[in-house]
């Protein structure tokens, strides 16, 4: 498929996190999907162990019941007060920044059983057991590939969300998809069609704010 006529910079800046604007009526092509899962597998990987895999969920009835775990987790999560919503309430900027980053996430909870395509990034683990130490390197293999895709994705006119809420219930969604043991789920990424324009940068903490040279 013809990408669109992003540079380097403008892909990177404008990949966003879409939730409102998935268009969930706009059927996904299985192959639109297999593209971008293939420049996912360009990544890297620690020892080039490549152990990732990947469930691409379109049954209607599978997507609905990811869905409502997804829900009930969101739920909960919103009921203990960690929503985006809640943070930066002393900055009236950022606040209302945060306030529609919390309503997105409030309206994605309700409907992510109906986006066309949810994409599990899993890994299979070697020896097939969670490090007890540091799992930074574990995940850090995975998790390049699946920024991979958003990026195929984005180029491609399909818009993404990276979650992880459905994570609750991950043994429950691994029974639902029939995982082996020894594989574990990394995120939840909703794909489908966007509907509008196109996306912006958004707004970020200044530079120096964050930068350390040499030392802290």
């Amino acid at each position: 498929m013809t990408t669109l006529p992003l540079g380097p910079d403008e892909l990177l800046t404008t990949t966003r996190t879409v939730r409102k604007r998935l268009d969930l009526d706009r059927p996904v092509p299985l192959e639109l999907v297999r593209e971008c899962l293939e420049i996912a597998l360009q990544a890297p990987s620690g020892s080039n162990r490549q152990g990732w895999q990947w469930i691409v969920v379109t049954d209607p009835e599978i997507r609905k019941a990811i869905g409502e775990y997804y829900r009930r987790s969101f739920a909960s999560y919103a009921q203990a007060g960690g929503t985006a919503a809640t943070l930066y309430q002393n900055d009236p900027e950022r606040a209302e920044v945060q306030r529609r980053v919390g309503d997105s996430a409030s309206y994605l909870a309700e409907r992510m059983g109906d986006v066309p395509v949810l994409v599990i990034p899993c890994l299979r683990l070697h020896g097939g057991n969670l490090p007890d130490g540091n799992q930074a390197g574990l995940w850090g293999s995975l998790l390049p590939a699946v920024w991979n895709y958003a990026l195929a994705a984005r180029a491609r006119g399909l818009g993404t969300a990276w979650t992880s809420l459905h994570l609750t219930y991950e043994n429950e969604v691994a029974e639902l998809l029939g995982l082996p043991d020894d594989v574990r789920q990394g995120a939840l990424i909703p794909t489908a069609y966007y509907t509008g324009d196109t996306f912006r940068p958004a707004p970020r903490v200044p530079l120096d704010e964050v930068l350390h040279i040499d030392r802290w």
